[in-house]
């Protein structure tokens, strides 16, 4: 079981200082759970959310305030995690309380595995559609992702549905099943398109070089009387 401790904090502490002091902020509602502020350690969040991801269980401990010291626990799924967009690390998390007694619906990543021949043979390109579907089990079933075998693509226009996907006992797939996983698609030929040639614009070139010649002749004719005159 994936574990992790939280602390309650309040509307008044500022988020930038929970952060400078290695926490994420983040918030837990759900069954049986009132809307509760908290914040866990960046570091063990990090590696928890390195093995559960949004989709396996984790036992979350809220540790008491000061007017209340007794802990509580509760099962609890990754509901939402907000990044920071330049340096990637986590700002702010959902954690969404569940009944380990009762289904629930979450998104799960397909891993893809194997190498598709077609692609390999050069018979095309392999296009990926989807990187997550949506399933429904139990808590404790619920897997941590997907795999999609691509080794059975082997011709052009070979595609993998979401029905060909084999999911373990107790999950059902909530995506439509007909919907395109992957799939290989023609090889589209790069074309080069060339700058059309001005051919008025050549002529006048040409033209213009002719008249220079013509006039260089006309001046280095005269330039022996010029001398002789002299």
């Amino acid at each position: 079981m994936n574990t992790l401790t939280a602390t309650k904090r309040s509307k008044a502490d500022k988020l930038a200082v929970i952060r400078s002091n290695g926490m994420v902020p983040a918030v837990v509602y759900g069954v049986r759970v009132e809307n509760t502020l908290i914040s866990v350690p960046t570091v063990d969040f990090l590696k928890v959310f390195k093995v559960a991801g949004e989709s396996s269980t984790i036992l979350l401990e809220i540790k008491g305030d000061e007017k209340t010291a007794t802990s509580k626990k509760v099962d609890v799924l990754i509901h939402d995690m907000q990044v920071d967009p330049v340096k990637g690390y986590p700002i702010h998390v959902d954690f969404l309380a569940i009944d380990m007694n009762k289904p629930v619906e979450v998104t799960i990543p397909v891993e893809f595995i194997g190498i598709a021949p077609a692609e390999k043979d050069g018979l095309g390109n392999l296009v990926k559609v989807m990187h997550e579907v949506e399933v429904e089990a139990l808590p404790k079933d619920l897997p941590h992702n997907v795999s999609v075998d691509l080794s059975v693509l082997l011709a052009l226009d070979d595609q993998i549905h979401v029905k060909d996907i084999v999911l373990p006992k107790g999950v059902t797939m909530k995506t439509d099943l007909e919907e395109v996983i992957a799939l290989i698609a023609a090889i589209k030929e790069e074309v080069v398109e060339e700058a059309p040639v001005d051919l008025s614009a050549i002529e006048v070139e040409k033209k213009g070089k002719k008249d220079l010649s013509a006039q260089v002749g006309e001046e280095g004719a005269e330039a022996p009387e010029a001398e002789k005159a002299e």
